[in-house]
């Protein structure tokens, strides 16, 4: 059989330091003035993904 060339799950999940940065990153564009509700909802998908990254063993304790 030939190798996959399609990456696996884990490869296209980003790390939870990767995500913390993309959280820093939104955060920091976003400084000095209120989120609209669409901003809001980003935030809240970007904090599940970290919390999701967070708890996988390859990025535990990072």
């Amino acid at each position: 059989m030939f190798p996959s060339s399609t990456p696996s799950t884990a490869e296209l999940q980003p790390t939870a330091a990767e995500v913390n940065e993309a959280i820093r990153a939104f955060a920091r564009a976003r400084r000095g003035r209120a989120w609209t509700t669409e901003e809001r909802a980003a935030y809240a998908r970007l904090l599940t993904a970290w919390t999701r990254a967070a708890g996988r063993p390859e990025t535990a304790g990072v």
